[in-house]
């Protein structure tokens, strides 16, 4: 990425990429633009920003804290921890440095990294978690593991009753139909001059309203990354549209379900394998083999993987039939009724471009690299680091099982399985778990997948597993059925989760 023609707004100042920022990049950075606070951030058990608050003091302090970092209380961070040994460090990593875009005085924040009292990286912390899930997906296949994220939430507001939009009819609505997108492009500024890299942002199905109130759906897309930095990059956008909905007098949720027949928000991941900066999801204009062995990953572990990507009650009441959720594991192209879904990639070799701009002379724009790959099951409650870390543990796994091909032939379906026609193929296939009990099961049956090479650490899935039963959801979603009332009741409960 060129720093000179760059939203990220510490890269552009320094005037580098922010992979290559040093300390005596940001100590210079600091100086010249006359910050005097800093902001240590990093993400707990609940997946949530913490922060840390320093004012500079001198020169000395400055460098004291990028270098040393400073201890925090681990116990108060994560279940894991024992209060009797609890210590951590949190250190900055200078690359994810930006400045804080809700502080009236000039502040600059920082993620970091987990260390213990011998100062090696914290094995069970969510950052390390991932980082350890992408090196062994490089050093089993020799690839790179890319994502990118979408991230849905619903704008909560009062209902003026002008120009209302169509019930569940809001994919892509324009205002003034759509009443939030001048928020959603503040959002998007925000977000990118804080290092991320956006793809697109639109309004999505969601509209309706509810007791003089108007729910509409948004979503922002990423540009895929390597699945660390996507990782960062949802996490600080989640705070960023938390903050500037708060700062602007919204609500704003990013919880699975809302109410009764209407859309959930969920958090689409979408994924791709790189080889020295080539996306080797495609060969000759189909999908590649290295895609469909990553794909029949996901096929084996789609049930354990919705324990870090579904955490709570309302998941499950998402995941079910006709709420353009996925129930079954399975893929296909184009097919929104499929667990892992292939996108419209580019193959057709036109030049769409001059098609669409008849001054424009026919020529060859190399678009394999946009080929992606979407698991189409996690929502906004998702633990974003650890399902990233699953992700990459699942497709890693496909790399390794000797008939991966096979078993995506067998899960590959190219119809609407939710069709009455279509019974027989979705009677054949596997179902997610449909409560939180369900996962942890599913969980304690593959976790030994998780735990290869030392990737998640058993007392971190012991810790997920009891989290998730403690819901004692087992019978939930057939208990409540389509009880609006009881299901508003939950909505309430889990409103802002992840």
């Amino acid at each position: 990425m060129s720093a000179s023609y760059s939203m990220n707004a510490v890269a552009e100042k320094i005037g580098k990429a922010p992979a290559d920022f040093t300390k005596k990049d940001i100590i210079e950075f600091i100086m010249a633009e006359g910050i005097r606070h800093i902001n240590f951030q990093y993400p707990a058990g609940d997946g949530r920003l913490k922060t840390l608050n320093f004012v500079i003091n001198d020169g000395d302090y400055l460098d004291e804290i990028l270098s040393c970092g400073e201890r925090v209380d681990g116990s108060s961070l994560f279940p894991f921890i024992e209060a009797n040994n609890s210590d951590l460090y949190v250190v900055p990593r200078f690359r994810t440095a930006y400045m804080d875009p809700f502080c009236e005085l000039p502040t600059l924040n920082f993620l970091c990294s987990f260390f213990n009292k011998d100062g090696d990286p914290l094995e069970s912390s969510p950052e390390y978690t991932l980082h350890k899930a992408c090196e062994a997906f490089k050093k089993s296949t020799g690839l790179e593991f890319q994502a990118m994220g979408e991230l849905e939430y619903y704008v909560i507001a009062e209902d003026d009753g002008c120009f209302a939009a169509a019930d569940q009819k809001g994919y892509h609505e324009s205002a003034p139909y759509a009443k939030f997108g001048e928020f959603r492009q503040l959002c998007m500024n925000y977000i990118a001059r804080a290092g991320g890299r956006i793809k697109y942002g639109h309004s999505e199905v969601g509209n309706f309203s509810i007791k003089g109130l108007i729910y509409e759906q948004n979503e922002i897309e990423f540009l895929p990354v390597n699945a660390e930095e996507a990782a960062e990059q949802l996490t600080v956008a989640k705070w960023i549209i938390r903050n500037l909905a708060y700062q602007k007098g919204l609500d704003v949720t990013f919880a699975p379900k809302i109410t009764v027949g209407k859309a959930g928000s969920g958090l689409h991941v979408h994924f791709r394998v790189m080889k020295d900066g080539v996306n080797l999801m495609q060969k000759d204009g189909a999908l590649s083999d290295e895609a469909k062995k990553a794909i029949a990953g996901l096929m084996v572990l789609a049930p354990s993987l919705t324990a870090f990507g579904n955490t709570n009650p309302t998941s499950y009441f998402r995941l079910v039939p006709h709420q353009e959720a996925p129930t079954n594991v399975c893929w296909g192209d184009r097919n929104r009724s499929v667990l892992v879904r292939v996108p419209l990639g580019w193959t057709s070799q036109k030049d769409l471009c001059s098609q669409a701009n008849l001054n424009e002379v026919a020529g060859k724009y190399n678009t394999s690299q946009k080929q992606t790959v979407e698991m189409r099951s996690p929502d906004g409650s998702a633990n974003v680091y650890l399902l990233m870390a699953g992700l990459a543990v699942a497709c890693r796994h496909g790399f390794e099982t000797a008939n991966a091909l096979e078993i995506a032939e067998k899960t590959y379906v190219n119809v609407n399985i939710h069709k009455a026609e279509n019974a027989d193929i979705l009677n054949r296939l596997s179902v997610l778990p449909d409560s939180c009990a369900a996962s942890a099961d599913c969980l304690a049956a593959q976790r030994a997948v998780y735990e290869e090479n030392g990737v998640f650490m058993p007392a971190m899935l012991d810790g997920i597993m009891a989290g998730l039963r403690a819901f004692d959801d087992r019978t939930l979603r057939q208990d409540i059925g389509n009880d609006q009332g009881k299901i508003l009741e939950l909505v309430e409960k889990y409103f802002h989760c992840g």
